[in-house]
C-alpha cells in the first residue's frame, strides 16, 4: 500500500474521530441541556406552588369547568349521568375566597330564599335551580370538618379525582367511544369540560411527588 494511500486512510479515520467526536460532544450538551429544562420546570412549579398561584388559578378553572357542565345538564345536555356528583366537587374545589362569601350571611340568605320558594311556591321553582339550590344548601349546613378538614386537603383532592375519573369515562361510553366524545354535538365542549375536572386534582399529586 502506498503511502498516498496511507495517508488518505489516516486522514479518513481523523475525520471519522472528529466527527464521533462533535456528535458525543453534541448529545453531552443536548442532556444537559434536557436536565437543566426539567431542573427549570421542577423549580418553577415549586415555585408556583409556594406562591399558591397555580393550585388557585386551576381551582378556579376546575370549579366553573363543572358550573359549566351543571348548567349544561339542567338545560339542552340531559344524561343519564350521575352529574348531581358535580355538587360535591364544586363544594370540594371552590376557591377559599368564593367559599367563604358564600358559607357566610349571602349564601344563608340565598339558601332560605330558595327552600321558601321551594316550599310554598313550587310549581313557580324551576327544575334548573334544584342542583344549585342543593349546592348553596350544602355549603351553608355543611360541618366545619368537611369546610376545613376535607375540603382543602388530600381526601377533598381525591375525591374530585375520582368523580373527574367516573365522569370522563361516563361521558365517552355514553357518547359511543372516545372519538365520538369529540365529534358528537355538543361532543367536544363537554369532553373539553370534563378533562377541565381532572386538571386540579392532577396537579395536586404531580406537586406532591416533586
Amino acid at each position: 500500500m502506498g503511502r498516498e494511500a496511507m495517508g488518505k486512510m489516516g486522514y479518513l479515520a481523523m475525520k471519522t474521530e472528529e466527527a464521533g467526536s462533535a456528535q458525543r460532544l453534541i448529545e453531552s450538551d443536548l442532556r444537559e441541556l434536557r436536565a437543566a429544562a426539567a431542573n427549570l420546570a421542577a423549580d418553577a412549579m415549586k415555585l408556583t406552588s409556594g406562591l399558591g398561584f397555580g393550585t388557585t388559578f386551576l381551582k378556579f378553572l376546575a370549579s366553573f369547568a363543572a358550573i359549566y357542565l351543571l348548567i349544561l345538564d339542567r338545560t339542552n345536555w340531559r344524561t343519564n349521568m350521575l352529574t348531581s356528583l358535580l355538587v360535591p366537587y364544586i363544594f370540594l374545589s371552590l376557591p377559599s375566597v368564593i367559599f367563604s362569601f358564600l358559607r357566610g350571611e349571602v349564601g344563608k340568605w340565598i339558601a332560605f330564599i330558595a327552600v321558601v320558594l321551594r316550599l310554598f311556591f313550587p310549581r313557580r321553582f324551576p327544575d334548573w335551580l334544584e342542583m344549585p339550590g342543593c349546592l348553596i344548601l350544602l355549603l351553608v349546613v355543611a360541618p366545619n370538618f368537611f369546610a376545613e378538614t376535607i375540603r382543602d386537603h388530600w381526601p377533598g383532592v381525591i375525591i374530585c379525582l375520582l368523580i373527574g375519573c367516573y365522569l370522563l369515562q361516563e361521558h365517552i361510553r355514553a357518547s359511543g367511544g372516545f372519538r365520538n366524545s369529540f365529534t358528537q354535538s355538543h361532543g367536544v365542549s363537554n369532553t373539553v369540560g370534563i378533562v377541565l375536572l381532572l386538571v386540579y386534582p392532577v396537579w395536586r399529586l404531580v406537586l406532591h411527588f416533586l
